[in-house]
């Protein structure tokens, strides 16, 4: 055998060893435990994703009217809003189901066509909100770049940032005012078919923090952890609540157990050394969809809205399957004749944990769109009750939380704790054939 030969050989044996190494560094087999789960349907977060659908109709409502030129919306533009605000019942009827929100009066030159325009009430709640959002610009700022920051190419279209504006806490001219303010950020650009995108102009380390990384560095001894995933050494388990009955299961935690034994891969490093149908890669969806689901405002969106991300997150066909795989960390509900995903932890006994001061001045709305309906059965006594609630901003004086701050204490009077209704039909093999 001639030198040549030999040099091939060795650069082969080299090249194999090589690609054995990085092949066991980023393909684990799929080892995980196969578990069988029934979907169990939790109404408090139903409950709650009930109330929001109302809740966000009335806020596109609100914001349709601030935008109109002539301050008022008729009967007759909103007659086919109903697909689009998500409504079960025509938008007519709804919105005049809030008096205290949507004043109706008869249009100026047409009599018989109804209009609506902004009640004192929902008008000093919304001069709220723009207080808010400009106090808190800079989150929103880290929240849009860290939406870009975990993306394929730094770049989403507009037309899948659109529907998310309400889950992301964005402004409603997001697109025109903090976009352009922020040019050292973000820039638009097009796409080979002509659309408007939005890319990242630079990274930022400080911003590359997820939010369960961040949960580690905080707490007591976490900060050990936090060094060693730095170093590639740490798993970081995620918080699980799992439906009744099924965190005592043995199968459930042995599965568990080796899932969250797994390596942590943050949402913003580049996914593209790991195989597709690992394990580890399972791990690093479920990650990312946490992150992402963390970054809104109620710690929910659309199953559709995340779906058109898809390419643009590094995300498999079958993603949506995670949704169902995990109960102890995501609920998927399908009130509202939508299908919506939330992270459990988010909630605790019908009430977000942390609320922002966004999602409280959005649960006063909730209250004045309540009384509303109060209003319409009980007389106009129902009313002063929202002098007060107009008023004041997201805290008193004192920096204490109002007694109506908190954002679902009315809406979920009735949900004291979080009830699990399993259904026997839907049985949901967690790793069934092993491709997600």
């Amino acid at each position: 055998m001639n030198w040549g030969n030999k040099k091939t050989l060795s650069l082969l044996a080299l090249s194999l060893n090589t690609s054995a190494a990085t092949l066991k560094q980023h393909i684990h087999c799929r080892t995980l435990v196969k578990v069988r789960l029934k979907w169990a349907k939790n109404k408090t977060l139903d409950n709650i994703i009930d109330t929001h659908t109302d809740l966000k109709a009335a806020y596109l409502l609100k914001n349709a009217i601030v935008r109109s030129s002539a301050g008022y919306i008729t009967s007759k533009s909103i007659s086919d809003w109903q697909k689009l605000l998500g409504l079960t019942i025509p938008t007519l009827r709804f919105i005049r189901r809030y008096p205290t929100l949507f004043q109706e009066f008869a249009h100026p030159k047409y009599p018989s066509l109804p209009c609506f325009r902004l009640t004192e009430i929902a008008a000093n709640l919304h001069d709220q909100e723009v207080k808010i959002l400009e106090a808190h610009e800079a989150v929103l700022v880290e929240r849009l770049c860290k939406v870009l920051m975990m993306t394929r190419n730094k770049i989403v279209p507009f037309e899948a940032l659109y529907p998310l504006k309400w889950d992301l806490g964005l402004p409603d001219d997001f697109d025109r005012g903090l976009v352009f303010k922020y040019s050292d950020c973000f820039r638009v650009v097009k796409d080979a078919n002509g659309g408007s995108c939005l890319e990242l102009v630079k990274w930022n380390e400080d911003f590359a923090v997820s939010v369960l990384q961040k949960r580690y560095e905080n707490v007591e001894g976490g900060e050990n952890e936090f060094r060693k995933f730095r170093r590639g050494q740490s798993s970081m388990a995620f918080p699980l609540r799992f439906p009744k009955g099924y965190g005592g299961q043995t199968k459930v935690k042995e599965w568990m157990e080796e899932f969250q034994k797994l390596a942590y891969i943050s949402p913003y490093e580049d996914p593209t050394g790991i195989h597709m149908s690992s394990d580890l890669m399972e791990k690093r969806i479920v990650g990312l969809l946490h992150e992402f689901l963390s970054l809104t405002e109620h710690k929910m969106t659309k199953r559709n809205y995340l779906g058109s991300l898809r390419g643009e997150l590094y995300l498999p066909e079958r993603f949506t399957r995670i949704y169902t795989r995990y109960p102890g960390i995501f609920y998927l509900s399908m009130k509202c004749k939508t299908t919506t995903v939330a992270i459990r932890e988010g909630y605790c006994r019908g009430k977000l944990v942390e609320p922002s001061p966004l999602a409280k001045l959005r649960g006063k709305f909730y209250h004045a769109m309540r009384t509303g309906l109060m209003y319409q059965k009980k007389g106009v006594h129902m009313l002063p009750q929202l002098a007060g609630l107009s008023s004041r901003g997201c805290e008193d004086n004192n920096g204490k939380e109002g007694e109506k701050d908190e954002m679902w204490e009315d809406c979920n009077a009735d949900a004291s704790s979080e009830s699990e209704e399993e259904f026997d039909g839907d049985i949901l093999d967690v790793f069934g054939d092993g491709s997600l």
